[in-house]
C-alpha cells in the first residue's frame, strides 16, 4: 500500500515496533520497550560489481552513471508477488530522494522486454529498469530469493543486502542514514561481511546456516571451518561447502558433509578430566 507523506513521517516515530529483522543476517533490531532500535552496515564494504546494460528507455545502465548517490539496485521479476508489493513504495522513494538516491531495477527469470516494459508503464516505475544477465546475477550471489535489494552507498560499495519483502521504513531509514540526514533515535552498528553479502567472504565465518560446531574444541572449531572452505560441494554449486551453506542453507548435500567433517573431529576429542571424589566429613576432621 502506498504510504503518504504524512503517515511515512507517523510512521518514523514507531520506528522501534516497524522496523523488521532479516531471517538469517539481521539488518534492523527491533526488540523490547527498552532497546534502541538498530540497522546495521557492513564494516569496511567491498565495491558493487560495475554492469553496462540497456536499460528499457534505451539508454545506458551502470553504477558509475550514479556515482555519488545511494544506490538501491532491486532484482525482481514481474511474476514476483512481493516483487509487485514493494513497487509503489519504491517509486514514493525514488520521488522523495530523487536528487541524491537511485534505485535501479534488474530483471531476471523474464526476458520478454516488450511485456516487462508495459509493465512498468502500467506500475508508472519511475527509476531505470533493464535485464539482468546470468553473469551479473552470479556476480551478486546468485539471486536466490526475490525480491532481493542491495543498499549501496554514495561510494558505490555494498553496506546491505536485504532478501524479501521488507518494510519501506527500514529501506528508508538506511537510505537516510547514508545521506547523512536524522533518523531519530535509531542506532547504526557495524558488521563483518562473513559471505552475507558477498560469498567470496565466507572464509571470515564462525558460524553457518544449519551447521552445529558446539560440540568441538575451539582448536577442532578452526580445522572444521579450513575444512568447509577447503572442499567443494559436489551438489553442482561449484561452491566451497562454506559458501553453499550460505548460499543454499536447504543443500543436503553441503548438510551432510559438514556433519560428517564435524563427526570426524568429535571423535578426536579427548575426554574431560573426572572431577575429584569430594571429601568427606571425616576427611575434613583429620
Amino acid at each position: 500500500m502506498k504510504l503518504t507523506l504524512q503517515l511515512r513521517r507517523s510512521l518514523l516515530s514507531y520506528l522501534p515496533y516497524l522496523l523488521i529483522s532479516s531471517l538469517s543476517f539481521p539488518a534492523v533490531s527491533a526488540a523490547p520497550q527498552n532497546r534502541q532500535p538498530t540497522i546495521r552496515f557492513v564494516r569496511n564494504p567491498d565495491p558493487a560489481p560495475d554492469f553496462n546494460l540497456t536499460a528499457l528507455d534505451g539508454k545506458a545502465l551502470t553504477l558509475a552513471g550514479s556515482k555519488g548517490k545511494v544506490i538501491l539496485l532491486n532484482f525482481w521479476a514481474t511474476w514476483c508477488g512481493p516483487c509487485r508489493a514493494e513497487i509503489p513504495d519504491l517509486i514514493e522513494l525514488q520521488n522523495k530522494y530523487k536528487e541524491r538516491l537511485q534505485i535501479l531495477g534488474l530483471v531476471v527469470d523474464d526476458d520478454d522486454q516488450d511485456a516487462i516494459k508495459e509493465f512498468t508503464e502500467k506500475f508508472g516505475i519511475n527509476y531505470p529498469v533493464a535485464l539482468a544477465t546470468n553473469d551479473i546475477r552470479m556476480q551478486y550471489g546468485g539471486i536466490v530469493a526475490l525480491p532481493t535489494s542491495f543498499v549501496l552507498d554514495a561510494e558505490g560499495r555494498i553496506v546491505q543486502k536485504h532478501e524479501g519483502l521488507r518494510d519501506p521504513v527500514l529501506y528508508e531509514t538506511e537510505i537516510r542514514a547514508l545521506l547523512g540526514l536524522p533518523i531519530g533515535n535509531v542506532k547504526v552498528e557495524t558488521f563483518e561481511d562473513a559471505g552475507q553479502i558477498f560469498l567470496k567472504n565466507a572464509d571470515r565465518a564462525t558460524e553457518l546456516p544449519g551447521v552445529d560446531l558446539s560440540k568441538l574444541t575451539p582448536e577442532q572449531k578452526i580445522s572444521a571451518l579450513h575444512k568447509f572452505n577447503a572442499q567443494t560441494c559436489n551438489c553442482g554449486c561449484t561452491f566451497t561447502l562454506a559458501q553453499c551453506r550460505i548460499y543454499d542453507r536447504d543443500c543436503q548435500i553441503s548438510k551432510a558433509a559438514t556433519s560428517k567433517i564435524i563427526a570426524a573431529l568429535a571423535r578426536h576429542t579427548p575426554p574431560k578430566p573426572a572431577a575429584p571424589p569430594a571429601s568427606s566429613p571425616r576427611d575434613k576432621e583429620k
